[in-house]
């Protein structure tokens, strides 16, 4: 049974709940942790790049990267996987001081990687993807809600990748921290393959009068093995060229997946396309990694469509249906959300296609980038802290109110909505 996109109230008075609320879900405190997070990181980081801040933030661009990989979107991922296993399986998933405890976790991270403890830093930041497996797990398990438990598997490799970052930076391990990032980007690109298919379609069906957004089993199989593909080569050491020829075809069987969802439709749903915008980055990243390999475009270039674009774009959009969802608000964006999916999507274009084509001002395009992500997420910040710390919306209705179920962050095929 699906679900439906958006609610019809007649006539209401909705009310805010003052109860404190913030650690009731797991959504609450990471989205707000996530969105402070990600403004003032890159604000920082444009000080440190443009030789504003001495080199005290982060030590290399490989540090900027493990903190908006295994800082910014792990939090995001957290918040979600918090709260969608709880209603994938009916079962409890950590509220309270247990939520309180992870997003502690989380914030002492990020603190520790500032610091010159590094192994201190490295163990906080290698349990973190553990104890939020622990955290749903249970969940997962005593429910056998089998479907999900890939994400238990992809939590465990998002740690070992960490475990791989810190210890090359100890001098342990003769490993690139770069190949640490990719993988972890191989299995964010995954995750984000994943749910896209599940919703990104229920929520265009249902959000958009006339669409029929379709999905193929050959196509959907393609598409995600085709990434997990890629994961296993980053591993590998395989020629350049057959990096290339696969990143082309996995960018083709994507192209043709978001055309089947029919991204055209969806211009007047913001919390929509939003969606179909972020998954086109994806298949941009895709043909990107492949001129990488054959030496054509930087590798920035294709890494920042990835993370500026494709998790920009979705998280952007899932923090704010999942906050708007389980809060009691419909699932209607308004005017200040759709700036900040504007801003994120001008972030990521300015970031790809103006640094790649104005070379001459590269520098002015990664400032006026981390400006315009900066700016969409501190809205979301001040937006949304009062929303996600209280309590949701009592609405008092009258006798001809329609009430659908809303779908927020999940599908109707043994994955409701949460």
């Amino acid at each position: 049974m699906q679900m439906i996109e958006i609610e019809v109230l007649r006539p209401q008075t909705n009310r805010a709940s003052n109860t404190f609320a913030l650690w009731n879900l797991g959504f609450r405190p990471f989205c707000l942790l996530a969105s402070i997070f990600a403004a003032l990181s890159i604000l920082l980081w444009i000080c440190q790049y443009t030789g504003q801040l001495p080199a005290a933030y982060l030590r290399s661009p490989a540090w900027h990267g493990h903190e908006m990989l295994f800082g910014y979107t792990m939090a995001v991922v957290a918040g979600f996987l918090l709260t969608a296993v709880r209603n994938w399986t009916g079962k409890s998933t950590p509220t309270g001081p247990a939520l309180m405890a992870l997003a502690a976790l989380w914030v002492v991270g990020r603190v520790l990687v500032l610091t010159p403890y590094a192994i201190a830093a490295a163990i906080a930041n290698v349990a973190f993807p553990l104890a939020l497996a622990i955290g749903i797990g249970r969940a997962v398990v005593q429910s056998q809600n089998r479907r999900n438990y890939f994400f238990l598997a992809l939590l465990l490799l998002l740690s070992l990748a960490v475990l791989a970052f810190h210890l090359s930076h100890l001098e342990l391990l003769s490993w690139p921290e770069r190949a640490s990032l990719q993988i972890g980007l191989d299995v964010i690109l995954f995750i984000m393959a994943v749910m896209g298919g599940r919703v990104i379609p229920m929520f265009t069906n249902n959000g958009i009068p006339g669409a029929r957004a379709m999905r193929y089993p050959l196509v959907e199989k393609f598409a995600l093995i085709g990434v997990l593909v890629l994961l296993g080569i980053d591993l590998l050491p395989v020629p350049t060229l057959v990096i290339a020829v696969l990143a082309f075809l996995v960018a083709t069987a994507h192209a043709l997946r978001l055309y089947l969802w029919q991204p055209w439709r969806t211009g007047r749903a913001p919390l929509v396309w939003v969606l179909h915008v972020a998954y086109g980055w994806i298949v941009v990243y895709l043909v990107l990694r492949g001129l990488v390999e054959i030496g054509v475009v930087g590798r920035p270039f294709a890494v920042h469509a990835l993370t500026v674009g494709a998790i920009g774009g979705m998280t952007i959009g899932m923090m704010t249906r999942t906050a708007r969802g389980h809060t009691g608000r419909t699932l209607v964006a308004d005017r200040f959300e759709v700036v900040c999916f504007v801003l994120v999507a001008l972030a990521a274009a300015i970031r790809v296609f103006g640094g790649m084509f104005l070379p001459g001002i590269y520098l002015t395009t990664v400032v006026v980038s981390g400006l315009c992500w900066s700016a969409a997420f501190a809205l979301y910040a001040v937006r949304y802290w009062r929303v996600l710390s209280r309590g949701r919306l009592e609405r008092r209705s009258g006798p001809n109110d329609i009430k659908p179920p809303l779908a927020t962050c999940g599908d109707s095929s043994g994955s409701p909505a949460t």
